[in-house]
């Protein structure tokens, strides 16, 4: 397989709890190398302690070797750190479309109406990488992905 190869079939793995989102647009594929028979796909979680990283696992090494790559070898790696910078444009439309405001910095709209008055129920939503919001206008909780943003001297 090539890296475009394996690039392809990686955009088609849903992150398994937003399953509208691919691992690519999310940010999370760091470095793919691919030989004769063999890939090897880093991958950079978005906390260290997500629940997902097996599922994540099982299901890129199932979908290379479906797609028929012999050998494959997927690892978590910390550097560089994933963070929310890594979103694509297609993936912030997918988590508006699954009902989570995209990471961003300043007000936050409502992924439902688009109101900015919002505010913030609790830091802490149902996964470590999201807060709950509610919206005022609309009267709909929905969820925030939290901005995580290095400063220049952590990169």
């Amino acid at each position: 397989m090539t890296v475009q190869e394996v690039m392809d079939v990686l955009r088609t793995v849903k992150d398994p709890e937003i399953p509208v989102i691919s691992i690519t647009d999310l940010g999370i594929v760091g470095d793919v190398r691919a030989t004769e028979g063999a890939v090897e796909v880093d991958l950079l979680p978005t906390f260290a302690g997500c629940p997902a990283l097996g599922i994540i696992r099982q299901t890129v090494e199932r979908a290379l070797h479906d797609s028929g790559a012999e050998s494959v070898s997927v690892r978590f790696v910390n550097t560089p750190a994933w963070t929310t910078d890594r979103v694509s444009e297609r993936g912030r439309d997918e988590l508006r479309s699954f009902g989570i405001a995209p990471p961003l910095a300043g007000a936050v709209p409502c992924p439902f109406c688009g109101s900015e008055r919002t505010r913030r129920e609790s830091a802490f939503g149902p996964t470590l990488c999201r807060s709950v919001f509610y919206c005022d206008d609309c009267r709909n909780p929905f969820e925030l992905m939290k901005p995580i943003i290095l400063e220049a001297g952590d990169r």
